[in-house]
């Protein structure tokens, strides 16, 4: 499964704060057909994957992606604009 490092759950904690105070939705992580990744604010399902931090659904993928970004973890970097989101292989 896609490792989430602290500073990732903490970034995705802010946005989904940002983005709603339903506790019951969690940012889901999807691809499309061309390999283009996607969030929206979605439920979980019983076979997803979930990542929680803080009581919160900071995460929440499909089995099948899940398995996609297996050998990836998602981290967080600075960039001029501020603080992003990448996946980069696992060490």
């Amino acid at each position: 499964m896609l490792t989430v490092t602290e500073g990732a759950k903490q970034h995705l904690k802010k946005a989904l704060l940002a983005g709603t105070d339903d506790p019951d939705l969690g940012i889901r992580l999807t691809v499309d057909a061309s390999g283009e990744y996607g969030v929206a604010l979605d439920r979980e399902t019983p076979s997803d994957h979930v990542v929680e931090h803080e009581r919160s659904k900071v995460l929440i993928m499909g089995h099948e992606v899940a398995e996609q970004l297996a050998e990836l973890t998602l981290d967080t970097h600075d960039t001029p604009e501020g603080t992003r989101l990448g996946l980069v292989p696992k060490e």
